[in-house]
């Protein structure tokens, strides 16, 4: 066996041990929406005085049950951030997971943060002032949901630079639908449809991470 084949094997290993570790990363992108969305939907439909269509999600980090919403922001944004940390491995930088790892970072900032109480949930505790932890809760929302826009856009631009039509659409489409959706919850002062919205553009906004998580880690 000479030098070369030897030094050709270890640079083979090598290649394949850092794909594995990229593909674990991206794995997290895959999981981290269905593991947010069933635990959401799941506590939406069990907690007592719960409304989809009066309250966001947000307000089940309130009341006894309040840790296990607390826990999925924290899982979701860890896992998130894995995912940033895979995808700029697999495209070598750029803005798009910058951006991703800031939404997965307002994820956690979101379960350090807890949401005042509104809308009557918990069932007996009435809306106060805004406190504090609120408005830091909010602050990381907006900023969060900007960067995931954002990164939808700079994603999409680079689709269409790799003549990836369907993706850079579909993009562009998840982008401005979830800008939409939280427009109208911002502005639409608690109605249905607003928050039926804002729920619906949620759902959308992991459904395209898990997509592109699926998509770059077969290309990975």
């Amino acid at each position: 066996m000479t030098t070369a084949t030897v030094h050709a094997g270890a640079t083979a290993r090598t290649c394949d041990r850092e794909t594995s570790v990229t593909r674990s990363l991206l794995g997290y992108g895959v999981i981290a929406g269905p593991v947010y969305v069933g635990v959401s939907l799941t506590e939406a439909l069990t907690r007592d005085g719960f409304d989809l269509s009066r309250h966001a999600w947000s307000l089940l980090a309130n009341g006894d049950l309040g840790w296990i919403h607390i826990a999925n922001f924290v899982l979701a944004g860890a896992m998130t951030i894995a995912f940033a940390v895979g995808l700029r491995r697999a495209h070598g930088g750029g803005w798009a997971p910058r951006l991703l790892a800031v939404y997965g970072l307002s994820l956690l900032a979101a379960g350090a943060f807890r949401a005042d109480p509104a809308g009557g949930f918990p069932r007996g505790v009435p809306a106060g002032e805004v406190s504090w932890h609120g408005l830091a809760h909010l602050a990381s929302g907006g900023v969060g949901f900007a960067c995931l826009v954002a990164a939808c856009f700079v994603l999409a631009r680079r689709f269409a630079r790799r003549g990836r039509a369907a993706w850079a659409w579909s993009s562009r489409a998840t982008g401005a639908l979830f800008a939409a959706g939280f427009l109208a919850v911002a502005s639409g002062a608690g109605a249905a449809w607003a928050n039926l919205a804002f729920t619906g553009a949620v759902v959308l906004g992991w459904s395209w991470i898990s997509a592109l998580a699926v998509h770059t880690y077969r290309n990975a």
